[in-house]
């Protein structure tokens, strides 16, 4: 680092990195760019995260949590320099809004256990706004978004008593997408596969398991299992769009049988 540039340092260090970034001497890159410009690379951002936390990588996930943080010091600096908002108005806003929704902690609440605090939870915020879905965000992946919607309605009682129900829901509904496929009803095959897709993530929910989890786990371990068939055909020196499906089909079935081939 040059003596003539300032020292950067801790949380404080970052913003003025990226104040310096945006200065008029700093980085034309930089400078150009919006809180719409940056909207996705903050998502890309998100996922790569996920990613590490996957892979339980600290070194990726304390990487990954840096760039997040510069992308959100960024969008806070582009609307303070717009005159829209500050720094303080952010920070301000989240710490009166954790200690309104945290009287347990702030206030005289007591409470006995964890669905305790999330009930509570949700009583505050309904207070604050018109529907439980308010804030929730439909921009994000399906299977999140079904699983979180199902948790809202779970906490104000709108819930299957046990799991047992949901599988007869699931039954229901896939009756129902067989019959809408045997009419060719495109739109209607349609409505009634994603009504099957939202009875699996309610079940995965009473189970305890994380859809999206569950899911891209499985995605990762088709991918590598496919990987195996790849690197078969290269061995043999075969082009793998040549391989018939019992040949890869093979592969495959090897490939399930030896799980430290695949990472599975």
């Amino acid at each position: 680092m040059s003596s003539k540039e300032p020292e950067f340092k801790g949380l404080e260090g970052v913003y003025k990195l990226v104040a310096r970034l945006r200065a008029p001497n700093g980085c034309p890159w930089d400078r150009k760019q919006t809180n719409e410009s940056l909207k996705y690379n903050l998502i890309e951002e998100s996922y790569e995260l996920l990613d590490a936390i996957e892979r339980k990588d600290d070194r990726a996930i304390a990487e990954e949590l840096g760039d997040i943080l510069f992308l959100v010091l960024m969008h806070i600096r582009i609307a303070e320099e717009e005159g829209r908002f500050t720094l303080d108005d952010v920070t301000d806003g989240i710490i009166q809004k954790m200690i309104r929704r945290h009287p347990h902690v702030f206030g005289e609440v007591r409470v006995e256990s964890h669905d305790e605090i999330l009930q509570n939870w949700e009583k505050i915020k309904r207070k604050e706004r018109k529907s439980i879905f308010e804030g929730i965000s439909f921009g994000m992946p399906a299977l999140l978004l079904a699983q979180n919607v199902g948790e809202k309605a779970r906490r104000v009682g709108f819930d299957w008593p046990s799991p047992e129900g949901i599988i007869d829901k699931i039954r229901e509904e896939l009756d129902e997408f067989l019959e809408a496929k045997a009419h060719g009803d495109r739109e209607k095959i349609e409505e009634e596969f994603g009504d099957v897709l939202f009875s699996l993530v309610n079940l995965a929910r009473h189970l305890g398991i994380d859809a999206e989890g569950a899911l891209r786990k499985t995605v990762r371990k088709f991918v590598e299992r496919f990987q195996q068939i790849e690197a078969e055909a290269r061995r043999r020196g075969v082009d793998i769009e040549k391989m018939s499906l019992e040949e890869m089909d093979a592969i495959w079935e090897s490939a399930k049988s030896n799980p430290s081939s695949t990472k599975s």
